[in-house]
């Protein structure tokens, strides 16, 4: 199975994250005057991400995602090369329109996840951050072309690499979202 392409920050063996990484520089790809972003903390929530708007480097058939506290995310060079990929989306990426790269993606609307900013801790120029802890949306990689009858292979791979596959957040995440909507809702205080 190892044949089977996840994402490079997955395919040679999770890496640990160090116990005091508290952020660091994203950088694009770009090899003239690239993007950075600042981060001013750690990470959560590290998921290899099946889904069609997540940004993913060549050749990876999932994206390595995460968030950190949108108040932690500073821009530091080149903003000016930073565009809303879909301004109607609930997290607002940030690509820049050279390379393609999506910098970081708030969520500003009324969510669960709003103050947070998604990002691909992939492009940090720093070592030491938490590794993927499960995978999500993973059937959605149908909609990108993935063959539907290698499913059963991709999920096998993921489990051999240590990432749970869900077709959609993990549980905890999925708890966190329904009780945020219950106590909006009022059925949970």
């Amino acid at each position: 199975m190892g044949n089977i392409t996840i994402h490079r920050a997955v395919d040679t063996g999770l890496r640990r994250g160090g116990a005091s990484f508290s952020g660091g520089a994203l950088v694009c790809e770009c090899t003239t005057n690239p993007v950075k972003v600042r981060v001013n903390s750690d990470i959560a929530h590290n998921h290899a991400c099946g889904c069609t708007k997540c940004w993913k480097p060549d050749g990876a058939t999932f994206s390595v995602v995460a968030v950190a506290p949108t108040e932690s995310v500073e821009i530091r060079k080149n903003g000016q090369k930073l565009a809303v990929v879909d301004p109607s989306a609930l997290i607002q990426r940030h690509a820049c329109k050279r390379c393609g790269v999506h910098m970081y993606g708030p969520v500003e609307r009324d969510h669960p996840f709003k103050g947070l900013a998604f990002l691909h801790p992939e492009r940090f120029e720093e070592d030491g951050w938490a590794p993927p802890g499960f995978a999500a949306f993973v059937s959605s990689i149908i909609e990108s072309g993935f063959d539907p009858s290698n499913m059963d292979a991709i999920r096998a791979r993921l489990k051999e690499v240590g990432l749970e596959p869900f077709d959609c957040l993990s549980p905890s995440l999925m708890d966190y979202i329904a009780t945020w909507t219950a106590k909006k809702n009022g059925v949970l205080t």
